[in-house]
């Protein structure tokens, strides 16, 4: 009985509660859970507060990049005029025919009756598929550029049929003189990744082309231009919406006016004719190149765009080679021509005068060494007593291989550096060789052999090891007919900077000649006066009936050891000599100095002398009709004639 009794208190306790430690349980639950909330919302507007206070503008810069799209505007390149104002290099409209994929249900029959219209061939649709990788779809993709006129009118009538298919019109680089001056300008190109890698990328967003040669790559920086933008609404997928928001417009490449003459440019081309070669044409006065041929050329336009791999394997391949530039990069044993400049080096050492005379049977040896006869072009020779001008007309061999073996390698080396050979010119085109003035340290660092005798007896002829550019033919006539200042050649002679034109320097070259004795040069350049004069003159026959004076100097270069039965048309082309001339004129007062150089062509007087004959007519032709022009006008102002 007890014992239920205590088991019935046991459980009547466990069923107690107690209410107090359940409330205040409660109440420290309930304030803690306020204090948390509280601590959250404090956060939270903080947070708020921060974000919308503090970093406001951050947060507003982020919300309008999401919204406005900045587009870059690609700058007008520079134009190129020759030195009258003739437009050399522009920038011409073509038009594109271009697809905008998203807008267009079956892309592959669009193709197909874009080609039944015959406006597009399997190339193009094989290169549009190829572009359409990567490229978002509402984004304009070229199937094919440069339509022509007739095309464009093919497309305009059938445009009902091709919902997203459309015409652009983009400025694309245009040389309307083609072939005939590509070795001056250069041309542009597509830009690749080494080319990216150097350039300023941020000024080039939106541009596709940059120069790859002459004067186009030289004078990128000026040609290019600056770029603008605009900034434009845009959706969620990128279109624009809308009119610009803002738009800053580029600022065009500056414009280059050459020396070049595009017609004495056209007339020298003309007079090479087929033959492999190069004229350069100069102002003696102060280094203007005034023509720049290098023969055969290749239109430059094909490499715009884009040229085909066909196309571009039948350039490299062509034993012409169309690509290299003869008149920069051309080097050639300057032969005969260079006899002038050695004959006033004899005099100005001392090593003979103007009645010093040196036997020609038709050979020379060297003293004391009869194993080798060292021959003249001409087989019976030139008499007994040649002096100096009769070697300089008649260009006799032995005189020269005499006079340079008396001098010696040293001497004759020193000297002709002083006239620009092994050096480069310094024409504003890049890409120059310097060519090779051989000397006994030259040989040693190239061949680790010592200078012999006889090879300072060939070196006298401009041949052995001795090789130059046209360039520096041209230019070192131009300082011995003037006698006076060599510069350094170049084609630019100015640079528009908005409205006014800046004249770009002239810079004397390094290293000049001394005409002080005024009597060795004119000893000389009376000389070469004659190699276009009958009876004897070399170039007699390519001068006769010239309205104005001229001096010069031909030459017949060896490109393979010949004996005295030699016959050029039982040699393969590629062997035959190389024909050159060197001159200028007017005699008394020198306005122009070329050098002519026409590969496997025989003999200078026969080949080369000719083109400069037809080069120098043109300019004095022109020269004298703008003098007679301005006569004209002199006589309108003066008597109000009209």
């Amino acid at each position: 009985m007890s014992l239920l009794n205590a088991s019935s208190r046991q459980k009547g306790s466990r069923s107690f509660k107690d209410h107090y430690l359940e409330r205040k349980l409660l109440v420290s639950r309930v304030v803690i859970a306020f204090v948390f909330v509280v601590l959250m919302l404090i956060a939270l507007v903080m947070r708020s507060w921060y974000l919308q206070v503090v970093k406001h503008e951050d947060y507003q810069t982020r919300s309008n990049d999401n919204r406005i799209s900045v587009q870059p505007i690609a700058p007008k390149r520079g134009l190129i005029f020759d030195r009258n104002g003739v437009l050399l290099a522009e920038n011409r409209s073509v038009y594109s025919l271009e697809i905008i994929p998203e807008q267009v249900a079956d892309i592959d029959n669009t193709l197909v009756k874009l080609k039944q219209l015959a406006l597009i061939e399997e190339k193009h649709q094989t290169a549009f598929k190829s572009k359409l990788r990567g490229i978002r779809r509402f984004k304009s993709v070229v199937v094919k550029s440069r339509l022509n006129e007739e095309e464009v009118a093919v497309f305009s009538v059938n445009r009902h049929q091709f919902p997203g298919v459309r015409i652009e019109a983009r400025l694309v680089r245009h040389y309307p003189f083609g072939e005939e001056l590509v070795h001056a300008l250069g041309y542009v190109g597509r830009i690749n990744d080494r080319e990216l890698a150097r350039i300023d990328q941020a000024n080039y967003q939106a541009t596709r082309h940059i120069g790859k040669v002459g004067l186009e790559k030289f004078y990128e920086d000026h040609l290019h231009g600056t770029i603008g933008f605009r900034r434009v609404e845009t959706d969620v997928q990128g279109r624009v919406i809308g009119e610009p928001l803002f738009e800053k417009p580029p600022v065009p490449g500056n414009n280059l006016r050459l020396s070049i003459d595009i017609r004495l440019q056209q007339v020298a081309a003309e007079a090479m004719g087929d033959y492999r070669g190069s004229v350069v044409a100069i102002d003696p006065r102060n280094g203007e190149i005034l023509a720049l041929v290098s023969n055969p050329g290749y239109d430059p336009n094909g490499f715009v765009t884009g040229i085909s791999v066909s196309d571009y394997q039948k350039l490299t391949t062509s034993s012409d080679r169309p690509l290299f530039n003869r008149a920069l990069r051309g080097l050639y044993s300057p032969g005969s021509v260079i006899k002038p400049h050695l004959g006033w080096v004899g005099l100005e050492s001392k090593l003979i005068t103007t009645k010093s005379t040196v036997p020609d049977p038709g050979f020379w040896i060297i003293p004391n060494e009869e194993q080798r006869l060292y021959r003249d072009w001409k087989k019976d020779g030139h008499g007994e007593a040649v002096d100096l001008r009769l070697a300089i007309v008649q260009s006799c061999d032995p005189y020269f291989y005499d006079l340079a073996y008396r001098m010696g390698i040293d001497t004759l080396s020193k000297y002709m550096r002083s006239f620009g050979f092994g050096q480069y010119t310094g024409i504003d085109m890049g890409e120059e060789v310097p060519g090779i003035m051989p000397s006994r340290e030259w040989k040693r660092a190239e061949r680790k052999m010592p200078w012999f005798p006889g090879e300072t007896v060939i070196t006298g002829i401009g041949q052995g090891y001795w090789i130059s550019t046209p360039l520096q033919m041209a230019n070192s006539i131009a300082q011995l007919g003037i006698g006076g200042t060599r510069y350094n050649l170049h084609l630019v002679t100015h640079i528009q900077d908005g409205d006014s034109w800046k004249t770009t320097p002239i810079v004397p070259a390094e290293n000049q000649a001394d005409f002080s004795n005024k009597d060795n040069l004119k000893a000389v350049q009376n000389a070469m006066r004659r190699v276009n004069l009958y009876p004897l003159g070399t170039a007699k026959t390519a001068f006769s009936g010239a309205k104005y004076t001229s001096a010069g100097k031909t030459g017949t270069v060896q490109l393979t050891s010949q004996t005295e039965d030699y016959d050029e048309t039982k040699v393969e082309e590629q062997y035959r000599d190389n024909a050159m001339y060197l001159g200028y004129a007017p005699f008394e007062t020198p306005e122009i100095a070329l050098a002519v150089v026409v590969e496997n062509a025989g003999h200078g007087g026969d080949k080369a002398a000719p083109v400069a004959r037809k080069v120098l007519d043109e300019y004095f032709r022109a020269r004298d009709n703008k003098t007679a022009s301005l006569n004209r006008s002199e006589k309108v102002g003066q008597y109000g004639v009209n």
